[in-house]
């Protein structure tokens, strides 16, 4: 079987596990953790706090600090009130198309991974490489965070490390931060007709997300003069407002879902102190004035740093080297990669499919960005036999 259709075979079989990050990934984890195996790589899975997940991470040749780091994530967004043409958890292909659930975010490049690791195998010498799938990247790169704190206690850390999010194979150095937040509203309920008797929690939610399109528009005038991101200024968005239960009740409960991304770590600070002023000023006040034991709470979901473009970055050079790039780029969406810059490895985002096609119905993956990622990967094996 040639290289392309065992990748494929590979990533039907990781298609066919529905790792919604509301459900459990082990199995998935399990099935990688037998090819890897079978190819003589050490393997580690660790399970989750809450133990429904597992990260796992795998080395093939020497037990030492360093080496190169392939990693991506298991686990892929929900299909539901999504129109697809197919079974979103069977692989289907069509016009060169690879179409399913986490084709290109990210299964593809893992499939890839994996169908190379025979080959990797038989090529690595003083120089390890590693493996590491991880869980619930997209609630907030929670596998990854805890796979950083497995590594550190263990005194290892990847000299570089390739994010196999789908890029159509471009070099990212750079990506702006991931912080997603839930804000709770507790009120007091009452009949709709006495409205100055109860807190209204979805009326002060309201107020809130106002405040928060203002700060939205604040911020795109505090843009860095000198920065290459599209848009140039951190970036708001008002995910779901929730809360109530009927026409003629006062609702004593609202959330509203948020985030923002930041081109600067002070854009960040700038919002949560403004909305925590505009809390405490503002709504809280008004609410206990009825009700004294309403409040505002502000849950974080995660704050994932960015990927700070740097200016020595071996990552950023091979991956050059292997897809013949001519520079790096940057992106607004974001990834695991600030995590791992974190530890101190040279880290760069590179991988098969276009995030154009991520999270939506009939997500797909085309042939020949496959082969791309998979001739990426074949030329990886050359630095393989070289010392670090």
């Amino acid at each position: 079987m040639d290289r392309l259709s065992r990748t494929t075979e590979i990533l039907r079989d990781l298609i066919a596990f529905p790792t919604i990050s509301s459900d459990s990934n082990q199995a998935l984890i399990a099935y990688a953790a037998n090819l890897l195996e079978d190819c003589g790589a050490r393997v580690d899975i660790v399970t989750s706090p809450c133990g429904g997940k597992a990260n796992l991470f795998a080395t093939l040749g020497p037990e030492r600090d360093g080496g190169i780091l392939l990693s991506g994530h298991s686990d892929v967004v929900p299909v539901a009130d999504q129109d697809w043409s197919s079974d979103p958890f069977e692989m289907v292909e069509r016009d060169a198309r690879l179409y399913g659930r986490g084709t290109c975010d990210m299964k593809g490049f893992i499939a890839a991974t994996l169908a190379m690791a025979p080959q990797f195998a038989s090529q690595v010498r003083e120089r390890p490489l590693h493996f590491a799938l991880t869980y619930d990247e997209e609630i907030g790169c929670l596998g990854a965070q805890h796979l950083a704190q497995t590594l550190q206690a263990r005194g290892l850390t990847p000299r570089v490390a390739i994010i196999g999010e789908p890029t159509e194979m471009r070099v990212i150095e750079g990506h702006k931060g991931c912080y997603e937040y839930s804000t709770h509203f507790h009120g007091l309920e009452g009949h709709g007709s006495a409205p100055d008797l109860g807190v209204n929690a979805v009326e002060f939610a309201v107020h809130y997300v106002s405040r928060l399109l203002d700060l939205k528009e604040k911020l795109r005038g505090m843009a860095p003069a000198k920065t290459r991101f599209d848009p140039p200024w951190t970036t708001v968005n008002v995910g779901a407002l929730n809360g109530g239960v009927a026409h003629n009740v006062i609702a004593s409960k609202a959330r509203v879902d948020w985030e923002m991304r930041p081109v600067q770590g002070g854009d960040a600070d700038f919002v949560k102190a403004a909305l925590q002023q505009f809390c405490d000023v503002e709504l809280l006040p008004k609410m206990q004035a009825i009700y004294g034991e309403a409040s505002i709470d502000l849950e974080i979901v995660g704050e994932i740093a960015g990927l700070i473009p740097a200016d020595e970055n071996e990552a950023r050079r091979i991956a050059m080297e292997l897809t013949g790039a001519n520079d790096a780029d940057v992106v607004a969406f974001g990834t695991e990669a600030g995590i791992f810059q974190a530890l101190g490895t040279d880290v760069v985002v590179c991988g098969p499919g276009s995030i154009e096609q991520a999270h939506k119905a009939d997500e797909y993956l085309s042939l020949d960005q496959l082969s791309a990622g998979l001739a990426m990967l074949d030329r990886l094996g050359g630095e393989l036999g070289e010392a670090e």
